[in-house]
């Protein structure tokens, strides 16, 4: 099915829309609460009581997890030993030993990294594989899985249908595990901005180049709002990246896992907690209309404020205009 996919997927390049242009969708894509609940928790270290932390910030939230199984899409770019660029592995484990605790049937891991195609090279390097060995748990590229076509809900871009991995559309409870990072392109990379790694490389080539031309935000919305199957969000800030990320920055010590189900509310949140605005952020502002909640009257949240956990990440200074005022960060 890959080389049919591929063919397919090629067809639809040609014209893809500017992200000026005006945004559509239509009513199935719609799916933005009245009110959205974030909880941000306390997480100094990545050892100690993460997974007591990581299973309070899930009970939070009426999640059905009993019996279903759970597909966990971390953040795995490319592997640095001085840098942190990917979602923690000891975040990974203690979150798959987590849901299983709550009842999940099953948890599987899948992630299809958009710079190395060597997934063994990645999950070797970055500690993961040994995390996924003592766990017992399955691994998919979803770069190599079986796909099959979704048609786009929205039309920030021409692309009009992706072909995207069986694991993913099959899932029952999908959770975007992203780190909080700055990026160098679309100002930060968290939950929506994650979802890239679901867009398959052997489909859509490395790395991923069909998104970046058809405009990186409107790739994002037209993901995020493509995808229908029951979704969650955590993630990975205990330490984050600020400045040239998401693979060259600086570690940013944060010492926070953000929970919610509002993919757009959660990096709205974690905006917030990086002294961002996220109006400004163009594709969270866009998805503000039909994807989820950017207005701090809509979301609620559970546990710590986001003044007081606040840290300001530097950006390149060509994303200075996103940094929050003080009026704006007032709310």
């Amino acid at each position: 099915m890959r080389t049919g996919a591929a063919a397919a997927a090629a067809a639809s390049l040609p014209g893809c829309r500017s992200e000026r242009d005006a945004p559509r969708w239509d009513g199935r894509a719609h799916r933005k609460p009245e009110r959205s609940d974030v909880a941000i928790l306390r997480a100094e270290s990545y050892s100690g009581d993460l997974l007591d932390t990581v299973t309070a910030g899930l009970e939070l939230f009426a999640l059905k997890i009993s019996g279903r199984r759970v597909v966990l899409k971390p953040n795995l770019v490319e592997f640095d030993p001085q840098g942190v660029i990917n979602t923690h592995p000891a975040l990974i484990a203690a979150t798959i030993e987590a849901f299983l605790h709550l009842g999940a049937r099953e948890v599987v891991v899948a992630e299809g990294p958009g710079h190395r195609r060597d997934n063994e090279y990645l999950l070797t390097e970055s500690g993961l594989g040994e995390i996924l060995r003592d766990t017992g748990t399955r691994y998919v590229d979803l770069n190599q899985d079986s796909v099959r076509p979704a048609r786009l809900l929205s039309s920030y871009t021409q692309l009009g249908t992706l072909y995207l991995p069986e694991t993913v559309l099959d899932a029952e409870l999908f959770v975007s595990m992203p780190k909080l990072k700055t990026h160098h392109w679309a100002g930060v990379t968290l939950s929506m901005k994650n979802l890239f790694g679901v867009v398959p490389g052997a489909v859509y080539g490395w790395p991923k180049n069909v998104l970046h031309w058809a405009g990186i935000g409107a790739s994002i919305i037209d993901i995020n709002a493509a995808l229908e199957v029951p979704r969650f969000n955590i993630v990975d800030g205990i330490v984050g990246m600020e400045g040239n990320g998401p693979i060259q920055g600086e570690p940013k010590r944060s010492g926070v896992l953000v929970f919610g189900a509002d993919p757009v509310a959660v990096d709205a949140t974690c905006a917030r907690l990086m002294s961002i605005d996220p109006w400004r952020v163009s594709y969270l502002a866009d998805a503000a209309a039909f994807l989820g909640n950017v207005a701090n009257e809509r979301i609620a949240q559970l546990a710590e404020d986001v003044d007081t956990l606040r840290q300001d990440f530097r950006v390149l200074e060509s994303f200075e205009t996103l940094k929050l005022t003080p009026r704006a960060a007032a709310g």
